[in-house]
């Protein structure tokens, strides 16, 4: 059973592609891509017409194995989902060739020059296809609910290497040409391609790290408990079921954390800290192994389901490898930012639900804090009212139950009823899951967390605000989390005079941890310490990673000077941006 998604023209009742056969040539010249892609389709319905998504595609033509010249015709642009491909198809056709080339504004696209990357002398591309961008490099069915499997060679120009979503060679091909197959079927955003100057690390037989070379053993020192993660996971929620688990390092304008991509998670730089205090997002991206690419959203609106899920499962993961106390703070500062977020968002605003409503909007509205920290807090509720030996019980058999499978809210509340909650309608209402799923704000049974070491922290941010000087402060031992809740915790603005004490002792403003700088310079817009000014312009005009540049550009624009401030930094950061980070800057800044 196929859910209808409003961000998607195909019609899956209909007509469904169950594999897909690219074949791929990467222009850095043009900035394109040129080739076909051959569909294998499942015509159930006897339909005369095949619907697929794309968008700023230019569609050359369209062949199949029933005709040698298809007619099709490209609807009209919609924002968000781009234009409706039709093809016309008999009920005997089986496959449909598409040969089209993309256009250098494909929003999933990002070209590098060079001088963008950190080894500074070859072009890099990379792709980003979640949630609805796919179809800006592929005509497919763009919508979680439909997953397939796929072929692919793609010709790159000699002396770079490619790496997709599927199996991977590790060493760089003379003549350009590189293979690849998914035997597993995937969702449409998980489609995923990255060409550049890499090399690659192994661990062990089965998970390694790809990076430019000048950044390789660094990323490498700082990813070595991959095994362990990965045999921590499994040990939970059962056995991975991808084959190989690697991680690629991109450039600094990659515009999220990490992207879960099959057998290769693409991960930004900005969490080489140097002391492994960051590898948390790891964990995340390989427990999307399960959540989200085992088991996935069947639309965007069910969101809470992939990240939810993800991150209570990254929770556990660093319990068990790190402990208690590590993952506790992780907890503590979690609910942190999602009170954030519903201060921002407003307690009655409709986005503050579990279940979204996106239809006629950007599915990246839904993206924020709430599918992922208010979808883990529901968990951990459950986790604490059932017992954690019943509720892992009953994730290992939701995930076994579901592999390869898409999902919707409404499914997931029935498995959960028939499965752990044996339909007891005094322990429904206690639960209060209608609420949790389908009402604004945060119910009143939401998990209490709390951390002994950030007790301590906060203790500290209360001593330096009476009067005790920053080189008095017990900091010894302090991790990226205690640092954060430090910052955190102090009031902004902050009086000039204690921001120069802290960054005396301290040097916030040139930190090397992308997380604590990020923080800082946050609070350094807040309470106007100008000596931080530089840093500033310097980090936005770096890092493209959309968490870190939303929220300090938010900042800026708080106040007159800074809005302009902010535009002149935005006008030589945006040509460096992945355009999902420049479209969210774009509303920021009008």
């Amino acid at each position: 059973m196929h859910t209808i998604d409003a961000h998607s023209h195909a019609r899956i009742k209909e007509v469904l592609v169950r594999h897909i056969d690219l074949n791929l040539t990467v222009n850095f010249s043009t900035k394109s891509l040129k080739g076909f892609a051959k569909l294998t389709i499942e015509n159930s319905a006897k339909a005369d017409t095949l619907y697929l998504d794309t968008r700023d595609l230019v569609i050359e033509k369209v062949t199949s194995d029933t005709h040698e010249n298809n007619s099709f015709k490209l609807g009209k642009e919609q924002p968000f989902i781009g234009s409706e491909l039709a093809i016309s198809i008999s009920p005997e056709t089986r496959s449909v060739t598409v040969f089209y080339h993309t256009q250098p504004n494909a929003a999933a696209l990002q070209w590098l020059e060079p001088a963008q990357t950190a080894g500074g002398k070859e072009p890099f591309l990379f792709t980003q296809s979640q949630a609805v961008l796919a179809r800006t490099w592929i005509p497919l069915q763009d919508s979680p609910s439909v997953r397939f499997t796929y072929t692919a060679s793609i010709q790159v120009p000699a002396g770079l290497m490619a790496v997709m979503s599927a199996a991977n060679d590790t060493a760089i091909h003379t003549d350009g040409i590189y293979n690849f197959s998914m035997p597993q079927p995937i969702p449409s955003y998980l489609m995923a391609l990255a060409v550049g100057n890499f090399q690659f690390h192994a661990y062990d037989e089965r998970c390694g790290v790809f990076a430019e070379p000048v950044t390789l053993d660094k990323a490498a020192a700082e990813f070595s408990d991959i095994p362990a993660m990965i045999k921590a996971a499994e040990e939970l929620y059962g056995k991975y079921a991808w084959g190989r688990y690697d991680v690629l390092v991109l450039p600094p304008s990659f515009p999220f954390g990490g992207m879960e991509n099959p057998r290769i998670t693409f991960a930004t730089p900005t969490i080489l800290a140097g002391d492994k205090s960051l590898v948390s997002l790891i964990a995340h991206e390989l427990a999307h192994s399960w959540s989200g690419n085992l088991v996935t959203n069947a639309t965007w609106n069910d969101f809470w389901l992939n990240e939810g899920f993800t991150v209570y499962f990254e929770s556990r993961i660093m319990e068990k490898l790190y402990g208690k106390p590590f993952s506790d703070m992780m907890d503590v500062l979690s609910k942190s930012e999602l009170d954030e977020t519903l201060n921002e968002l407003g307690p009655d605003n409709h986005d503050t639900q579990l279940k979204l409503e996106l239809n006629g909007r950007d599915p990246d509205d839904g993206m924020t804090d709430i599918a992922y920290e208010k979808g883990r807090f529901f968990l951990l509720m459950l986790e604490r009212e059932v017992g954690r030996e019943r509720w892992d019980a009953f994730v290992n058999n939701y995930f076994a139950s579901h592999a390869f499978q898409s999902i919707s809210t409404e499914k997931f509340l029935e498995y959960l009823d028939a499965n752990l909650l044996n339909k007891d309608s005094a322990l429904k209402a206690r639960l209060k899951i209608h609420e949790w799923i389908y009402s604004p704000g945060l119910p009143s049974n939401c998990p209490v967390v709390e951390s002994e070491e950030l007790k301590n922290v906060v203790a500290e941010s209360k001593e330096f605000m009476n009067g005790k000087e920053a080189s008095e402060l017990q900091v010894k031992n302090w991790t990226t989390h205690h640092w954060l809740s430090f910052l955190r915790n102090l009031p902004s603005p902050l009086p000039l005079e204690k921001m120069k004490n802290l960054d005396q002792i301290f040097h916030f403003t040139n930190s090397p941890n992308s997380e604590v700088l990020a923080q800082w310079l946050l609070l350094s817009i807040e309470s106007g310490y100008d000596a931080a000014d530089t840093s500033i312009e310097k980090f936005l005009t770096t890092f493209g990673r959309r968490k870190f540049v939303k929220t300090l550009f938010a900042a800026l624009i708080k106040t007159t000077a800074g809005k302009e401030k902010a535009k002149k930094i935005y006008a030589k950061a945006r040509p460096t941006y992945h355009s999902v980070t420049a479209v969210t800057i774009d509303e920021i800044l009008n």
